[in-house]
Parts: structure tokens; sequence; C-alpha cells
């Protein structure tokens, strides 16, 4: 009989840095990762681009133990970056900077991208949360990714942080997406009949050179190459740390509802990846504003009758896990507007008030930094 799942979580996030004056995105001077590193160790490193950082939590039992540790984090980079002039954002893109501008972190795995994937790496100046579930088994891990995928457009319209794109609004409330879609080996994962299944098709790959391991697969959701977790990687990163909290909650909550269905023989309905990318379509394009596409009633849902369903559905699972709080928090995020619609207020508010577009533009960016810092 397969033991029961840890549970555990861990939570990535990529930030952006920012110069203090002018807002402009600014590269991470070599002692501030020095600085963070010092205090921080393996869990600060460089990004893809020199303007980014990211950082991850230990492997945590509870969210509260992750929110203690995140929020160390955020609070070290944002106090070494003040040193050095500039500040972290957890914005899934800026609002106006541009990526030909932008330099890659000198480092082989860096270089390889770079020369593998050629000019669709070169716009990759997006960031992301990745939230890592405990899931000791291999076939267990394959059994809930695939009842997962339904969930994954519910998660990502939380937590949309990116509307503009090179100085434009794009119209999307995560245009990070759209970017990082355009890399292969991307998007909703495959159904797939079993861990075995998955090494062997991932093994077809690694043998012909493409990739050297499975690390390269970057599906919105994925057995991690490095633990045995699953790794939810669909959704933008969040400015505000109590609502990536409340996204990484309802993630491990919603991993162990499906779990505890399998103990009474009982399985979430697997639908086929068009009917879902739908779903994440709309995310992608509306946040939680237009709502979601529920295929058992065949209609378009108000969002915010889609979470409370979810918080029902979840409930015994967020007592289990010691993060109610967090769960029943998620409501925040639609009262006071994803970060996509924080920003294209903090816009329209400087616009009205007489500011140009590329002064507007800046006061979005100073309020991402103001947020960051504000639940440290």
């Amino acid at each position: 009989m397969t033991s029961t799942p840890s549970f555990t979580i861990g939570i990535e996030e990529e930030y952006l840095l920012v110069d203090l004056d002018t807002m402009d995105l600014a590269e991470a001077p070599e002692a501030l990762m020095e600085e963070c590193a010092a205090d921080l160790e393996d869990q600060v490193s460089p990004e893809f681009l020199k303007c980014q950082v990211e950082v991850g939590t230990r492997v945590c039992k509870t969210i509260g133990d992750a929110r203690t540790d995140l929020k160390r984090l955020r609070a070290k980079v944002a106090e070494v970056a003040g040193r050095h002039g500039v500040a972290p954002i957890a914005a899934s893109c800026h609002p106006y900077a541009s990526w030909r501008a932008q330099h890659f972190t000198k480092k082989d795995r860096y270089r390889d991208l770079e020369r593998d994937l050629a000019g669709v790496a070169r716009r990759m100046l997006i960031c992301g949360m990745h939230v890592h579930v405990g899931i000791e088994s291999e076939d267990l891990r394959i059994d809930l990714m695939n009842q997962f995928s339904y969930f994954l457009p519910h998660l990502l319209a939380l937590s949309c942080s990116s509307p503009y794109w090179q100085g434009q609004d794009t119209g999307l409330s995560s245009y990070r997406l759209t970017v990082f879609d355009n890399l292969p080996r991307t998007g909703l994962p495959p159904r797939l009949a079993s861990f075995s299944e998955y090494q062997r098709s991932v093994q077809v790959i690694i043998d012909t050179g493409v990739i050297e391991d499975s690390s390269k697969i970057w599906w919105d959701l994925r057995p991690s190459s490095r633990f045995p977790t699953l790794e939810s990687r669909i959704c933008d990163v969040t400015p505000r740390l109590e609502h990536a909290l409340s996204v990484a909650a309802l993630t491990q909550c919603l991993l162990r509802m499906l779990w505890r269905l399998s103990k009474s023989n009982q399985r979430w309905r697997i639908y086929d990846g068009f009917l879902v990318g739908e779903n994440r379509w709309r995310a992608q394009r509306y946040g939680p504003r237009e709502g979601l596409i529920d295929f058992g009633r065949h209609e378009v849902v108000p969002y915010a009758e889609l979470l409370e369903e979810m918080i029902a559905l979840v409930a015994e699972d967020a007592d289990a896990l010691d993060c109610m709080a967090e769960v029943d928090a998620a409501r925040d995020i639609l009262v006071s507007g994803t970060s996509a619609e924080r920003q294209r207020a903090v816009y329209a508010k400087a616009v009205e008030a007489g500011e140009e577009h590329e002064s507007a533009q800046r006061a979005v960016v100073r309020s991402l930094v103001e947020e960051f810092s504000a639940d440290l």
C-alpha cells in the first residue's frame, strides 16, 4: 500500500531588479549577489538575465513555515538591493523595459539556452513562481498531475501580474505566458499512464542529445527533476507576499484533495487538453474577471463562484495542512484585484492626474516596489 504523501511545500520566486531613482531595469552587481549568498547561501541565485534574482524556500512542512522563510528571503533581497541603489519587484514583466537591452548571466546553462533557443531565449524577460508539493510515490505524481491539470487555469487567474510588455498594455492579464509558450516543451502537460512512460518519453529526447535532462521540460506542471515533488509552474510571480501564499496553499490543498479522493476509489474527471487549454487562455487573457468554463455545466461560471467551490472542496485538506487562513484569504485577491488589475489602476490614476505615458508607467513600477516590501 502506498504511504501517505508528505505534502511538504516549497516556493521558488523570480524577481526583477529596478533602479531606485529611474525605475528602469538594473543589472545585479556582483557584490549584491555575494552579499545575499553570504546570508541566504543556496537559497538565492542569479537567473537567466542579469536583471533577475531567484529565491527558493527550504522544504517546509506547512504554509506557515513557508511564510516565515519566504518573508525572510524577500526581506534580505530587498535590504541588500537597497544598499546598491536597486529594488526587487515581484511582477512577471517590467511594464516598459526592452528585452533587447538585457544581458545574459554568464553561466554555462544560460549560454546553452541562448545557443539552443536563439531568438526565443532573448525575449525571456519574464519571471514566475513555482510551487513544489511533496509527493514521494512516482506513479502517484503522474496520476495527480493528470488530474490537477484541470485546476491550473484557476491558479493562474489569481496570480496574473504581467499586463504590460515593452511599454504597451497588451490587453492580457498574464503576457508572461505568451512569451514563455514560445519555448519548446511548455504548456499543459500531456496525459501519461505512469512514471515509467514519462521517463521513457523524456529519455528519447535525452538520447538524441537535444536536452541533457528533464529540467529542460518546462510544462505548466511537471515532476520535478531534482526533488520528489510535483512542481506547478503556471503562475505569475505576485507582488504581495500573502497573495503568493494563498496561491501556494491552494496548490497544496488541491493536490491533497485529489489524493484523498483516491482513498475512496474516486478521482477527478480528466478533461481533454483542448478544453483545459481554453480555460488557460481565459485566465491568461482576463485573469478572474470573465470567469472560466465549467465543463460539467457547459457554461462560463463567474470566478468568484468557482473560488468558493474550490475553498469548500479543500476545506478538509486545508484543516489537515493547517492553512485554512491562507486558503480563505484567496478571496482578498478578488476584492483588491490581481496585480495586473492594480497596475492598470495605478497607470489610469497617473494619467488622470496629468502624467505622460512614460511617467505613468514609472508610477506603476514604483507601486510594485512598494508592494514588494509592504508585508515585510
